[in-house]
């Protein structure tokens, strides 16, 4: 192996660069100058930095070459005295991550990258080794002309003190931009409400006639009319809606105080909640309004035409229309409408966990419904029930892509009788299962749903179902039934499961034997990174590529979820679950924000795939080929899995595997 650096380095130019005062400097470049810059072009941050800012740097750098095998830079070397950017090759990073000695790779970085900025930063040794793994060329600058570039170039700079976050925010803005190239440009869902308390709010006393509302409305042309008493805090609402209702009862008395006929206790955010919020809000209530109250005192009103002006389509109007349809086929319809629904909120900035949220509730409306149409029409025991979902679906992580994972729990008074009434839900059972396929919600091919007898139990007998696969679980079955824990009541009576599962809960939290063989079916979907090189790529269905579900988003459920149990936190979605566990110093903030980003960014990632995939009417798949993905997305992706490889070294290290 060759442990010494080729430290020999050609200057950038042979010629005398310009001055960096020259007014002509872009102009006067040197070829070769020329060629190194669209060659950093292709790669972040230099695809932001202006032309002078890139003279700037390569006019003090050199070209160095390092043949395979050697190191680069290393601990022993002490605080760093220049900056590296790949130029052509392969470098690994490894570091010592045991105490016996155990040396693990821990990324690898190819063309476009630059390294050590955050030892350059802190003047502080290197913690990796950084390894060239083939004939590698770097441009490289002593620590002063890195420094200076720092200072003189903002783009540059935050790069360097952000990294990662940097970069995201530059895919959520590209995202976010080509969204509203086909929808057009509006408030984002981070605004703050008090950013749309831009027009007076029409309020009355309690004592005031529905009729002089109603012309106070007509008047001023709105459709709401906010009661409050004489402190301004809001009492109640009037909207139009509340009128149709009021006009089609033929005893209404339009004399009458409108504090008889609003709309009482009503809901309201402070003015520094965010227009997600307010869309969140409204979606779940089916309001077409939200108070805006600081103190309890009435700031203003937001309406849902506010929130979504985009298109025919807002998140107010689908979750309603989801709610009340009269019809399967028109819950089938209906997810054309979810999906361009997603188009929108991304235009409007939306996160990856904004998203997942808004679909699962869009997705609960839809089986919500499902369950009470099919209830009308097919003969079910009249007894307490509830339907559970388990998975994705359970932890409010959903896409467009999702199937079926759920189970049905009833509650009975003599254990003897509950194979019979078990009997009688299962048509049931079966019939909301197919219904829910007709909806786009697939059948699971594992058979994880209400229709098989076996998810079709009481609460007695999903308790013992849970002891007895805690207490006598093999590996293989704790690997094939994790999203089992992932549990939540989509319909019916939440105290039903909430019981049952809060002993299991504390069950699993005294077993460390059964904590142990959840983290190691937790490490068997390893994220798909090479020693080097980058990708460890598959075939599916004549296609080739990474999977974001599995390779991608399992390893951090997984790891979230067993950390979780293990220590009787009761959160299921995975970013609560990381929060959860920063908040009780399991891990710390640092590396749970890095892995938070890093799984938000594969799940933007997939739902970009999927919105692409059905706009095209292909089928929605969570394989990506890397190779078409562009640099910047596919440097981030690449980092969204390494950090996907620590956080299961930390499960892997604190269970001992």
């Amino acid at each position: 192996m060759i442990d010494k650096k080729n430290t020999s380095g050609d200057p950038v130019a042979h010629t005398t660069a310009p001055s960096s005062t020259d007014p002509d400097k872009v102009d006067s470049v040197p070829r070769n100058i020329r060629a190194l810059i669209d060659s950093l072009r292709q790669s972040p941050p230099f695809n932001q930095m202006d032309d002078r800012d890139l003279i700037t740097l390569l006019e003090k750098s050199t070209v160095e070459y390092f043949p395979a095998e050697t190191i680069i830079l290393s601990p022993d070397d002490g605080v760093p005295s220049r900056f590296y950017i790949v130029k052509k090759g392969y470098i690994v990073g490894e570091r010592v991550t045991s105490k016996n000695g155990d040396v693990h790779p821990t990324f690898d970085i190819g063309p476009g990258a630059c390294f050590p900025i955050a030892a350059l930063l802190g003047e502080r040794p290197t913690r990796t080794v950084h390894k060239a793994m083939e004939d590698t060329f770097c441009i490289t600058c002593d620590k002063a002309h890195f420094t200076q570039i720092v200072s003189t170039s903002r783009v540059f700079r935050e790069f360097c003190l952000r990294g990662i976050s940097g970069l995201l925010e530059q895919v959520n803005r590209n995202v976010q931009t080509q969204a509203q190239s086909h929808l057009g440009d509006e408030y984002s869902l981070e605004t703050p409400l008090k950013d749309y308390l831009h027009r007076e709010v029409i309020s009355c006393p309690p004592n005031t006639s529905v009729r002089q509302a109603v012309k106070t409305m007509d008047d001023r042309g709105i459709g709401s009319m906010v009661i409050i008493n004489p402190d301004r805090k809001p009492l109640g609402i009037f909207t139009l809606r509340d009128l149709r209702h009021l006009v089609a009862n033929p005893k209404a008395d339009l004399d009458a105080p409108i504090s008889e006929v609003m709309n009482k206790d009503p809901v309201f955010l402070p003015s520094s909640a965010t227009a997600f919020d307010a869309a969140l809000v409204m979606a779940k209530h089916h309001f077409a309004h939200v108070l805006i109250a600081d103190d309890k005192r009435l700031k203003g009103v937001v309406s849902e035409r506010d929130l979504f002006s985009l298109q025919r389509v807002n998140l107010v109007h689908v979750a309603r229309t989801l709610a009340n349809a009269p019809s399967v086929e028109s819950l089938a319809e209906m997810q054309a409408d979810v999906a361009r629904l997603i188009q929108t909120m991304i235009a409007h900035g939306a996160s990856a966990e904004q998203i997942n949220r808004i679909l699962s509730l869009l997705n609960d409306y839809t089986t919500r419904q499902v369950i009470r149409l099919a209830a009308k029409k097919i003969p079910h025991p009249d007894v307490p029930f509830a339907w559970l979902t388990f998975g994705s679906a359970g932890r409010r992580e959903q896409t467009l892509l999702t199937d079926q994972d759920n189970g049905l729990i009833f509650q009975v008074d003599d254990p003897a009788q509950a194979d019979d009434i078990r009997q009688r839900f299962l048509p049931l059972a079966r019939h909301i299962n197919e219904d829910l396929d007709r909806c786009g919600f697939t059948l699971c091919k594992g058979n994880i749903m209400a229709g098989n007898p076996k998810l079709c139990l009481s609460t007695t007998e999903w308790n013992q179902w849970f002891n007895q696969f805690i207490d006598s679980a093999t590996p293989q079955n704790v690997l094939n039934s994790c999203i089992f824990f992932d549990l939540r009541t989509q319909w019916g009576p939440e105290e039903l499961a909430d019981n049952m599962f809060e002993g299991v809960r504390q069950r699993i939290q005294q077993n460390s034997i059964f904590q142990k063989m959840l983290a190691g079916a937790a490490l068997e979907n390893r994220p798909p990174l090479g020693i080097f090189k980058g990708f460890v790529t598959r075939k599916e269905n004549g296609r080739e590529g990474v999977d974001l579900k599995t390779q991608g988003l399992t390893p951090f459920v997984d790891a979230a979820r067993v950390l979780c149990l293990a220590h009787g936190l009761t959160p299921t979605n995975t970013l609560h679950r990381l929060r959860e566990l920063v908040q009780t110093n399991v891990v710390e903030e640092k590396d749970a924000g890095a892995w938070e980003e890093a799984y938000s960014f594969i799940q933007l990632l997939r739902l970009r795939q999927h919105l692409g995939q059905k706009k095209e009417g292909n089928e929605l798949s969570n394989l990506v080929d890397p190779d078409e993905l562009n640099h910047l997305d596919e440097r981030i992706l690449k980092e969204a899995f390494r950090q996907a490889q620590r956080l299961q070294r930390k499960l892997a290290w604190n269970f001992q595997l």
